[in-house]
């Protein structure tokens, strides 16, 4: 990481500034300036440069964005990212802002295999600029302006290397003998057959991201191929014939990097040898095998531009792929939606009818109880004309039979007398003031029996008929009563 000195300013020395704080880690803090944009990717249009060593693929391009609303609170928006934003543990919509506030968490991409926590994970903080200054991760820009200084003195100490009428013979062979001294100390701290550091020194950046994990003399393992892999099975890609193609391309193409590389470090130890053995040396052989290395950089350098544009290219085969699937997905709940859709209306025509079975039932039902309603009906009707005759006949005995001759009416507290004619007790006693006889056979009235039979009798069939029977029979013993008083 280069040195973060350009992000001092007068204002902020003096005061606190709002970053994304790398978790577990004293470097690689992103700072969020005010009023300004921030976006985070592996591509070199961004502010932020995040080149993973272990997957290339993790971050994308573009991978997220940063900024300001207009209230002043900071945002973060997922600009289409291959694995995503994570914000607090959830993961965010494609293209959709959020707020961000101090103490939350940001993760960029997904664990590793075997691994609990993402390779990028950072923490919302607003600290003071002197905790955070040694801590900032250096922007893009002034990482490209730092690798092309180092090109540029790179090709200018070869030019004045390659240039002997510029200089005297003298400073030539210095020179050479002081780049043969420091060359021949480090090669010699790397023993004999083994590759020198240097060069992976003086390379581009970007480069070291591409390193095989294991020694050049043993089997390469290249740690973002089984990452791809991973990411694309997590995405649910399908083993198209495309995407073999592609990833068979770029295990070649990262083959013939390492290639490449291993041919690049070997002429620089062969250059180094040289220098150190001529002493007085040959200084054109020395330009050309420093030529010849620079060659092998330029073609690394394009081998890595040509990889940059198959991940590109891979990394579009797997996004169409995925749209694919979710295409499929959804055509896949079209189908379920419309076999629901079809067993709910079977399912409403068995119970349509059913409904109907169970409505026929219950009109047979209804029918039978209308029959014997019916039924009832007649047989009330009947028992109606029974009780009506019965009353009539009953109407006929008590006219006929239980009625007083004298006054034509119920016998009321009837009374016997010995000639065995019944009359009423208030009736027989007026009668007996005037004639002492049977007004009925004339015999003479020697004894008179109350018949109390007959009063319940007559009682019971009065309360049978109408309710003015039973008031006319009420008012005459009041008024019997009364009289008897009297």
């Amino acid at each position: 990481m280069g040195e973060p000195g350009f992000f001092v300013t007068g204002d902020r020395a003096r005061g606190r500034s709002w970053c994304l704080r790398r978790v577990g880690m004293s470097a690689g803090w992103l700072l969020l300036e005010d009023g300004r944009e921030v976006t985070v990717g592996r591509g070199f249009g961004v502010t932020y440069q995040l080149v993973s060593k272990i997957c290339p693929l993790m971050i994308s391009r573009n991978h997220c964005v940063l900024k300001q609303n207009p209230e002043g609170q900071w945002t973060i928006m997922d600009n289409k990212s291959l694995n995503g934003v994570w914000l607090n543990r959830a993961r965010l919509e494609p293209l959709r802002v959020y707020s961000i506030h101090q103490g939350d968490y940001i993760q960029l991409g997904v664990p590793l295999e075997n691994k609990e926590n993402a390779e990028y994970e950072y923490e919302v903080t607003e600290e003071d600029w002197e905790t955070i200054y040694p801590c900032l991760s250096p922007k893009n820009d002034q990482m490209i302006e730092k690798n092309k200084e180092l090109r540029t003195k790179r090709k200018f100490s070869l030019d004045q290397l390659g240039g002997p009428g510029a200089e005297g013979p003298s400073n030539l062979k210095s020179k050479i003998n002081k780049v043969s001294c420091e060359s021949s100390q480090s090669v010699k701290s790397q023993g004999k057959g083994e590759v020198a550091s240097t060069p992976s020194e003086n390379l581009d950046p970007k480069l070291t991201a591409l390193e095989p994990s294991t020694k050049t003399t043993g089997a390469p393992i290249y740690p973002g191929f089984p990452i791809v892999t991973e990411v694309h099975h997590e995405q649910k890609a399908s083993n198209s014939s495309a995407s073999q193609r592609s990833l068979q391309m770029f295990k070649v193409t990262m083959s013939r990097i390492l290639r490449l590389k291993i041919q690049m470090q070997e002429k620089h130890e062969a250059v180094m040898n040289v220098k150190k053995q001529t002493q007085k040396g040959n200084s054109k052989k020395i330009v050309r095998m420093e030529q010849e290395l620079q060659d092998l950089q330029s073609q690394l350098c394009a081998e890595q531009a040509q990889q940059q544009a198959r991940v590109e290219q891979l990394e579009k085969t797997f996004q169409e792929e995925e749209q694919h699937l979710q295409g499929l997905e959804i055509a896949q709940g079209e189908e379920d939606l419309k076999q629901q859709l079809a067993q709910a209306l079977q399912e409403h025509w068995a119970l349509m009818e059913e409904l109907n079975r169970s409505k026929k039932d219950f009109e047979a039902i209804i029918q039978a109880k209308n029959k014997e309603l019916e039924q009832t009906k007649e047989e009330k009707e009947k028992v109606q004309a029974q009780k009506e005759e019965v009353l009539s006949h009953m109407n006929d005995v008590l006219e006929n039979e239980l009625q007083c001759i004298i006054c034509s009416e119920y016998f009321i507290e009837a009374v016997t007398l010995n000639c065995a004619h019944s009359f009423c007790s208030y009736c027989i006693n007026e009668w007996m003031k005037r004639k002492i006889e049977c007004p009925i056979c004339r015999k003479d009235i020697e004894s008179k029996t109350y018949s109390l039979v007959l009063d319940n009798c007559i009682n019971k069939m009065v309360n049978n008929l109408s309710s003015e029977v039973k008031e006319r029979r009420i008012v005459l013993i009041r008024e019997r009563k009364a009289k008897r008083l009297f």
